[in-house]
């Protein structure tokens, strides 16, 4: 299908240089705040005075509320216009960037951790906003830079981090965010104009929502805590059960109601469903190689004879090259998209992180190792990223593509909690005996996490060839976007 026509005249687009760095401030903003807790959580714990499973809700919360509440934000954008529900969404994560900042409590932090999530929803609603408001020629590439911004303030997320320890508490941490968001907010509301793509005809439907927050809520616990509880543990397959049967319901919520949240024949468009699937298993390998790396670097060489000693600032820095690798990418998947269509980048993405992560399976002595493969991770997952959008704006029209980008953005957070427990079970199930209470990971668990992460990797940079390549008939009228010109209908 090609692109739906865009509702405003090409002569009163604004310029991507008015309306780009506000939209890439607020997806850094994001990422930055997600990730920028993940080097602390030990420490954090100790400060705070909880355990290590207790302190690890502040991941699981922001991701439970990003995966819930991203989807919903997007579908909402459709219907009531972008840029508003955009300040919603960036409202989200300055309320709680403002709430840990003036909390000592680890009860209020978890519900700051939550409000932080409503900042998933600046994916899908800045990158409709970009399809709507700028020139076609400037889409594909504005596209790319927003989705590959992600990756970027992921990484830039871990450096930050361990260069704010290094001078002041973790309070820090938390008055990064609330800057960066209220900055965000400000351009925004200077440089983005009131879109005027808005689905009148289009209807709420509380049900559907309350039905994907349930399943989505108790897949992301389970997975999230199956480590801690026990894989066969009651509680974990309760979980899984419960998710399974809500999920069921809300499938069959959604083929009967007159506005469903989500239109499920469009999520069963082969360009939007196997573009998902590669988004899951993509997600997998970043979060999952990210916790991974971190942990690899800062174990303790003399009592283990692997990885570096490194701080949580040195162990940042050593993940820097992922997002110098994610930024490159957005350009160069871009042209690629331009040229040759979204499948070579997202192919490109997929086997990039197969090469990094099979290589650090195999070289993993000399810090060069981690530098190296970690920009070259940076730059596949850069590339799948820029590609996601390409494919779904091409077989979406215009009033859906919040909610379509949306569920992509929920899959990618989805296999990021998948990854992170995986990992975590893998290092955790294999530990050196040492004559000290601590329980460190072999070598050969953390060679076979890299293994992991590389396959999944692999097998989304195969899925792809499952899209049929298309090239959409142009009018006189509308002329397709490069980007779009060769993915399926």
């Amino acid at each position: 299908m090609s692109e739906a026509p865009q509702p405003t005249a090409a002569a009163a687009k604004p310029t991507s240089a008015k309306v780009l760095p506000a939209l890439i401030l607020a997806m850094l903003a994001y990422s930055v705040v997600q990730t920028a807790v993940v080097p602390i959580l030990p420490s954090l714990a100790a400060e705070l005075k909880v355990s290590g499973s207790d302190i690890t809700w502040l991941m699981t919360a922001n991701l439970l509320s990003a995966a819930v509440l991203t989807p919903l934000l997007g579908r909402f954008g459709d219907l009531r216009g972008r840029k508003p529900v955009l300040l919603i969404s960036l409202a989200g994560l300055v309320l709680g960037s403002g709430l840990a900042v003036c909390t000592h409590s680890f009860g209020l932090l978890v519900v700051a951790r939550v409000l932080q999530g409503a900042g998933g929803g600046v994916l899908p609603l800045a990158i409709a906003i970009v399809r709507d408001e700028l020139p076609k020629q400037k889409v594909t590439a504005g596209v790319a830079a927003i989705s590959a911004s992600m990756g970027v303030g992921s990484g830039l997320g871990l450096v930050a981090t361990g260069l704010l320890l290094e001078h002041w508490d973790y309070k820090s941490i938390f008055w990064m965010g609330l800057v960066f968001g209220l900055a965000a907010v400000a351009l925004v509301i200077l440089r983005v104009p009131s879109d005027p793509v808005v689905d009148k005809n289009g209807g709420a439907d509380p049900l559907g929502a309350l039905t994907l927050a349930g399943w989505l809520s108790a897949l992301l616990i389970a997975v999230s805590r199956g480590n801690e509880w026990g894989w066969g543990s009651t509680r974990t397959l309760g979980l899984f059960a419960v998710a399974a049967v809500v999920a069921l319901l809300w499938l069959l919520v959604e083929a009967k109601v007159a506005h469903p949240l989500v239109d499920l024949k469009m999520m069963a468009r082969p360009a939007v469903a196997f573009t998902n699937i590669s988004g899951l298993l993509i997600g997998f390998g970043m979060y999952g190689s990210f916790m991974v790396i971190s942990n690899f670097a800062q174990t303790p060489e003399k009592l283990t004879h692997y990885g570096f000693t490194a701080t949580v600032l040195h162990a940042g820095i050593m993940l820097l090259p992922s997002a110098i690798g994610s930024m490159v990418a957005a350009p160069v998947g871009a042209l690629l998209i331009a040229r040759r269509g979204p499948r070579l980048p997202l192919v490109l993405g997929g086997l990039l992180g197969a090469v990094a992560m099979a290589y650090l399976a195999l070289r993993h002595d000399a810090e060069f190792d981690i530098y190296f493969s970690s920009a070259v991770f940076g730059l596949g997952v850069g590339l799948a990223y820029a590609a996601m959008p390409a494919y779904i704006n091409g077989a979406v029209p215009a009033e859906q593509s919040g909610i379509a980008n949306g569920m992509n953005a929920v899959l990618r957070t989805v296999g990021g909690a998948i990854g992170t427990a995986v990992m975590a079970a893998i290092l955790t199930g294999d530990t050196l005996k040492l004559p000290i209470p601590v329980h460190l990971p072999t070598l050969n668990a953390y060679q076979n996490a890299f293994w992991i992460a590389g396959a999944m990797c692999l097998v989304a940079a195969i899925v792809p060839f499952a899209i049929r390549a298309t090239k959409p008939a142009s009018t006189p009228t509308e002329q397709p976007t490069p980007a779009l010109a060769k993915t399926d209908a």
